[in-house]
């Protein structure tokens, strides 16, 4: 799976669990900034793509964006 691939997925849940739109929802955009995103929607968010792609995700400290997240997951799924 490419990174392209992981995105789609990854923004698919995010405006799923935050109720944005495909517009919102970028490479670039911090989850907590950009999508007023709290800490309960982040762990919803990490819960979902634990289950969509089979990896486990041990903090999200280190993921503060949208691209941060689709690189741990290609990473994982290296």
């Amino acid at each position: 799976m490419n990174k392209s691939e992981i995105f789609n997925k990854v923004q698919a849940i995010i405006m799923e669990q935050l109720d944005k739109g495909a517009d919102e929802v970028t490479l670039t955009t911090n989850f907590k900034s950009n999508l007023n995103a709290d800490s309960l929607d982040v762990f919803e968010i990490i819960n979902e793509i634990e289950d969509e792609f089979d990896v486990k995700i041990e903090t999200d400290e280190e993921i503060a964006t949208v691209s941060d997240l689709v690189d741990f997951v290609a990473q994982q799924l290296a």
